[in-house]
C-alpha cells in the first residue's frame, strides 16, 4: 500500500522571509488559519519554534481550545520547517502522528515556492479526508494575505 501524503505547492509574489514570519508569528496565522473575513473562529499555532519543543493549533479565542499538537522536528528560517501533526488526544503516542513539513523556496524575481507536504496519514484516514480540504483553503488565504493585505472573503466551505 502506498503512503497517502498530501502535497500542496503555491506561488506567492513575496520574500521567503515574509512567508516564514507567516508560518511561526501567531498574529499573523489568526489571520489566514480563520478569523477575520473567513466567518470562521480564528485559530493560532503557538511554540517557541525550536527543535523538539511542542507545538499547538488552538483556537484563538478565551477558551483556547487546542485542535492539533505536535513537536517542532527541524527548523532551518527561512528556508525549511517541519513538525509532527496530531490530535489532542493523542499527544503522547507519536506512533499516532502525521509529519508535515513546508519548504520556502525564492523563484525568480519577487516569487516564492511554498510546499507543503503532509505526510504518514497512512493509518487516517479521517485526517487525510479533513487535511485534503484543509490545506488548500489555509494556503490560499495564506497567499492571498501576504500578497493582498486581506484573506480571502467567506465561503461556507471554509473551516
Amino acid at each position: 500500500m502506498t503512503k497517502p501524503d498530501f502535497v500542496y505547492v503555491t506561488y506567492i509574489a513575496t520574500t521567503p522571509e515574509k512567508v516564514w514570519q507567516a508560518l511561526v508569528d501567531t498574529e499573523v496565522t489568526r489571520q489566514y488559519w480563520g478569523g477575520l473575513n473567513t466567518g470562521c473562529a480564528a485559530n493560532v499555532n503557538v511554540s517557541d519554534w525550536k527543535p523538539g519543543s511542542s507545538w499547538e493549533h488552538r483556537s484563538a479565542d478565551d477558551a483556547g481550545a487546542v485542535k492539533i499538537v505536535g513537536k517542532v522536528v527541524e527548523i532551518d528560517p527561512p528556508r525549511r520547517l517541519v513538525v509532527t501533526w496530531g490530535r489532542p488526544k493523542d499527544v503522547e503516542d507519536e506512533s499516532k502522528h502525521s509529519r508535515v513539513a513546508y519548504e520556502i523556496e525564492p523563484h525568480g524575481d519577487g516569487l516564492v515556492r511554498l510546499t507543503v507536504t503532509h505526510a504518514g496519514l497512512e493509518n487516517d484516514p479521517e485526517m487525510f479526508a479533513g487535511i485534503s480540504g484543509g490545506w488548500p483553503q489555509v494556503l490560499s488565504n495564506l497567499k492571498t494575505l501576504l500578497e493582498t493585505g486581506r484573506v480571502l472573503p467567506h465561503s461556507s466551505s471554509a473551516a
